[in-house]
């Protein structure tokens, strides 16, 4: 018997879930539509049996569980092997003041994993940034050290809620990071794109772009989050 010759070019899907608290049935359609290899989710399902959710989330999109950290998660397709998962704490304040306004922000978090593709590895992370524009600006810190701990070439997606005039996706870019969202439009709402909140970022080396969602399952988007995904396609 021989062994399963790694993928030349890998589907990576990332896409903010909103918690699985909208149509379950119309998210599942769009998810096997995109037929992800690789799945990075924003707004995991938590609470109250946490695994249980993701693990039974993913069975409906026909994946398996890997691996969370805060509300971000990974999810694979059974024939592709996630080696060194690692997920990491981003500090941020319980409390967000902004003027006169007061909330409480959940923890924060990121998670990623090793790929081969081709003959070559490269690490896959998703985060999912806070609110407070100063706040995210140190967060971005945090994932950016654990995508480098890795030591290969990384994408790096996620709700980064903040659009691209903003001083997050400035550090990104300064990075070295190509923006391969650039031309893919708006990901925010779903109902009705107007703002670009959602990135998908990679280091030179590695060749990628942003595929079309399928068509078949457009008016499921509305229902199925209220966000975006993004479809992303690997070379190495």
């Amino acid at each position: 018997m021989t062994e399963p010759h790694p993928p030349a070019a890998l589907r990576v899907l990332s896409y903010n879930v909103h918690r699985w608290g909208d149509d379950r049935e119309a998210l599942a359609r769009v998810v096997r539509a995109c037929a992800p290899d690789v799945m990075l989710v924003q707004e995991a399902p938590t609470w109250w049996g946490t695994r249980r959710k993701r693990r039974a989330m993913a069975a409906t999109f026909g994946l398996r569980y890997i691996a969370a950290s805060a509300r971000n998660a990974v999810l694979v397709a059974d024939s592709i092997d996630l080696v060194q998962p690692l997920h990491w704490r981003i500090w941020r304040p319980f409390v967000r003041r902004r003027l006169r306004f007061i909330a409480t922000q959940l923890p924060g978090g990121a998670v990623g994993g090793r790929v081969t593709v081709g003959s070559a590895q490269v690490a896959l992370v998703v985060c999912h940034l806070g609110l407070h524009l100063l706040g995210r600006q140190h967060e971005l810190d945090q994932v950016l050290r654990g995508c480098r701990s890795f030591g290969t070439p990384f994408l790096l997606v996620g709700d980064l809620n903040e659009t691209p005039d903003g001083p997050v996706w400035k550090r990104l870019a300064e990075e070295g990071l190509v923006d391969l969202g650039a031309d893919a439009g708006p990901t925010f709402s779903s109902s009705d794109p107007q703002r670009r909140i959602d990135g998908a970022l990679l280091t030179p080396g590695v060749r990628g772009r942003v595929l079309p969602i399928p068509a078949s399952v457009a008016g499921d988007l509305p229902k199925a989050s209220d966000h975006l995904p993004l479809l992303i396609e690997l070379h190495l």
